[in-house]
């Protein structure tokens, strides 16, 4: 079976031997546009995690028998078109939810607890110079009493909404298919969950109903020290909006997902005067050690079952 891995590199340092016992395998750490219908000329199983599988290279590699996507996200295939094709798609699910779950909280403790403004003071030995044993000049709030607000309640969205269930907030939800009507925790629509909660959490996929969920319109609804985080998919927010928002509202945003990744140089989030507000981090919350391990392992076992079928 030859096999080839078209962006190691979004991998990081994982150990990439675990696919040596299923066949040839061929390493690229990044594959551009131009270079993809080289590089799957006679491979029968491409891993793919963002490199796009176009309809032509189908049409090109009749070899080609199984696409394993290293990530949930399946928008980097034309499924009708493999479907067709009688090429098998596989993708993974559920490695993640512990990784996103804690990154939630780290993305919501920077800003809850300034921390990154504290930092800055000890690294500039200002604490050396205070009159007293304390620096308190950034105000910093508990979560207990706090109503917390998660947009889809996946996996993901569960998990979450029992960690902030155990720092004593009142949990609440909005169902972004409109067809999850299953949980315990109440559901509320979209005007509620923004002007009532504290800490508004984003878990959803980018699809139809949540492209630009969150625009100027719901930014202007947020309560005064509102903070709302996106884990889920950038395109849920409008940046653009959010931006001028946090220089004219008091509001607080921490993001792993840009609508464009990498981040562009013109990102209107670069230009943010009130930096003390925004957090973001480079699409790194589903990539903790025990993730990518657990991925890898999803990865294998598809192949796996493939051959044996």
């Amino acid at each position: 079976m030859k096999i080839v891995l078209l962006d190691a590199l979004t991998l990081g340092d994982s150990d990439l031997s675990v696919f040596d016992r299923l066949g040839e395998l061929t390493v690229y750490q990044t594959t551009a546009v131009e270079e993809t219908a080289t590089r799957l000329v006679g491979q029968e199983v491409i891993i793919t995690n963002k490199v796009v599988i176009t309809a032509q290279h189908m049409a090109d590699n009749p070899q080609l028998k199984l696409i394993c996507i290293s990530a949930t996200g399946t928008n980097n295939v034309d499924l009708e078109v493999a479907k067709k094709a009688g090429i098998e798609v596989k993708n993974v699910s559920g490695y993640s939810t512990e990784s996103v779950s804690q990154a939630t909280f780290s993305l919501l403790f920077q800003l809850l607890h300034q921390s990154r403004y504290y930092d800055q003071y000890i690294a500039d030995k200002k604490w050396c110079e205070s009159p007293v044993f304390t620096h308190i000049e950034r105000p910093f709030f508990e979560l207990k009493g706090k109503r917390w607000g998660i947009v889809a309640m996946g996996e993901i969205g569960q998990r979450v909404a029992q960690l902030a269930s155990a720092f004593g907030c009142e949990v609440c939800y909005y169902s972004t298919s409109g067809k999850n009507h299953q949980q315990s925790i109440p559901q509320v629509d979209l005007p509620t969950l923004l002007s009532e909660c504290d800490v508004i959490s984003i878990h959803a996929p980018l699809n139809a109903q949540t492209e630009n969920l969150i625009a100027a319109e719901q930014l202007k609804q947020l309560k005064p020290g509102a903070i709302i985080l996106n884990l889920g998919r950038g395109g849920i927010i409008d940046e653009s909006a959010m931006a001028v928002a946090l220089d004219t509202q008091d509001i607080y945003h921490g993001t792993d997902v840009l609508a464009v990744e990498p981040m562009q140089q013109n990102h209107p989030y670069l230009s943010v005067k009130a930096d003390h507000r925004l957090v973001v981090t480079p699409h790194t919350a589903w990539a903790s050690n025990e993730a990518r391990v657990c991925l890898l392992e999803k990865v294998v076992d598809n192949i796996k079952t493939f051959i044996e079928e």
